[in-house]
């Protein structure tokens, strides 16, 4: 790819980039939300139009104006938002536009060996005749890997295809690119794991503020110098120091034998002003379907739950936001934004009743100012209120979620993977943000998939097997392994 340039209204998202992929290896693409690695792959899949530059494929000039042509070129995506139809099956996602036929109606036998034989070959734990819809995040992702790999594309780009698995099922994905990259294939692999990068990739180049900054073999590039690259600055990457639980903290969220069968199964547990407690387990295990539950998003069968003492009655989200309960789902785009309206709309979303007027109508005016301090206070990159949400970075659009949820004078927040594919600098915004709510007496429950993150974020650990709590641990006892072997029912 030679000089690329590509702008957005408001936003210049690419200048002057340029990107070269050698057959057989993995080259890993770096940076902060917002850098450009997106919009950069989308015009390499053709779902995106480069306003200047060219590409090149097998030292020819290639004309790429739609998914179809990229494909033909033997270009595969898997993008870090799904790209699935929900009404359809796992199967037929993975065949679609290239289902078997016979007769002119499509071969559901050969559909599904060779969606089969793909899942096998990840080693993958996936209901075939599942419906997306009815699917963890973490097993819509792994369709998404299987429907880019049934194409047997030579140019595959990965775009945080770890984000949602399980440790067992990356080691499945490593395995299969290493396959890949022995065939010839030549690999993009956008990441923000960095301790990822050594195991996978080859090179690394690093995009900041949509300019190609650097690139080098692996080996050479350590990991706080891919960093400093990335935002221009050193950066500490560990966990902030979580502050102290008071002694006599109130209980301010209490969960009492709640049930929703089958994902959630008599669940009780209490977390205190100031504590983050966190939930690990693996996917599947329930770790979303308990947060979703007591945030009202789905009906429970039984049980009670508590915030600052008092019983809440949980017919609805409504409900649990007139109880000071927050909820940052996992899916953001999906559940947590309305992404055809601006960063302003979203924002006063869940809390339009402060804006009316005498009228009952909205008063733009006031809500515009409170978006403007939002944006201040939580550092939302933006050019201005109006801006589509679609059109913001993953890390800035997890603060519009946060921003809508401060509006409402929450104390108790629930965060369902709250940086799950955001960059370094944005994740560190993110437990910035976590700890201000702890300095003024919320209650934070945190579900996370990264195991480094809720040992690192977490005064308490919640461990989840089969939608139930089968251990506890303090921050002090929680060892990986230990985690780990609660969650799987290791010895």
């Amino acid at each position: 790819m030679r000089g690329i340039g590509k702008s957005f209204p408001g936003v210049r998202a690419l200048s002057d980039v340029t990107l070269t992929l050698e057959a057989g290896e993995v080259l890993a693409l770096v940076g902060e939300n917002g850098a450009g690695k997106s919009t950069l792959m989308k015009i390499l899949a053709g779902a995106q139009r480069a306003d200047a530059g060219t590409i090149l494929v097998d030292g020819k000039e290639a004309r790429i104006e739609s998914p179809r042509d990229a494909e033909l070129l033997g270009i595969g995506m898997i993008y870090q938002e799904f790209n699935l139809v929900p009404q359809l099956t796992a199967i037929d996602n993975i065949v679609l536009g290239n289902e078997p036929t016979r007769g002119g109606l499509i071969d559901e036998a050969t559909a599904r060996a060779r969606a089969k034989a793909v899942v096998e070959e990840l080693g993958m734990d996936l209901p075939l005749d599942a419906r997306p819809a009815h699917l963890s995040v973490g097993a819509q992702q792994l369709i998404e890997i299987a429907k880019a790999l049934s194409r047997k594309a030579r140019i595959i780009v990965m775009d945080e295809p770890t984000a949602a698995l399980t440790d067992r099922e990356i080691d499945a994905l490593f395995g299969i690119i290493a396959k890949l990259k022995a065939g010839g294939a030549g690999i993009i692999y956008i990441s923000h794991r960095m301790e990822e990068l050594p195991k996978i990739a080859d090179r690394v180049t690093v995009l900041r503020d949509g300019t190609a900054i650097e690139t080098r073999p692996t080996a050479q590039f350590p990991p706080n110098e891919i960093i400093r690259a990335m935002v221009g600055r050193p950066l500490d990457a560990h966990f902030p120091e979580l502050p102290a639980v008071a002694a006599d903290a109130p209980a301010m969220l209490q969960v009492e034998h709640l049930l929703r069968a089958p994902a959630v199964n008599d669940v009780s547990f209490t977390v205190r002003s100031g504590e983050i407690v966190g939930l690990a387990g693996l996917v599947g295990a329930g770790r979303s379907e308990i947060v979703r539950a007591i945030a009202g998003a789905d009906r429970v069968q039984s049980g009670v739950v508590r915030v600052g003492g008092e019983a809440i009655a949980l017919r609805g989200p409504r409900d649990a936001i007139d109880a000071g309960i927050a909820f940052i789902t996992e899916d953001r785009k999906g559940q947590g934004l309305v992404l055809g309206m601006s960063v302003r709309e979203n924002i006063s979303l869940a809390h339009l009743a402060q804006f009316l007027n005498r009228e009952h109508l909205i008063d733009e005016k006031r809500e515009t100012q409170t978006a403007d301090k939002m944006i201040g206070d939580l550092s939302i990159r933006t050019p201005s209120p109006e801006q589509l949400v679609r059109n913001l970075s993953g890390g800035n659009q997890q603060k519009v979620v946060l921003a809508k949820w401060l509006l409402g004078k929450a104390r108790v927040f629930l965060f369902d993977e709250p940086t799950r594919g955001i960059d370094v600098a944005a994740k560190a915004e993110i437990y910035a943000l976590m700890l201000n709510l702890l300095k003024n007496g919320a209650a934070i429950v945190m579900v996370s998939s990264e195991l480094p993150e809720v040992l690192g974020m977490s005064h308490r650990i919640l461990a989840i097997r089969g939608g139930r709590i089968v251990r506890e641990f303090a921050r002090a006892e929680a060892t990986p392994d230990a985690v780990i072997a609660a969650a799987t029912g290791a010895a």
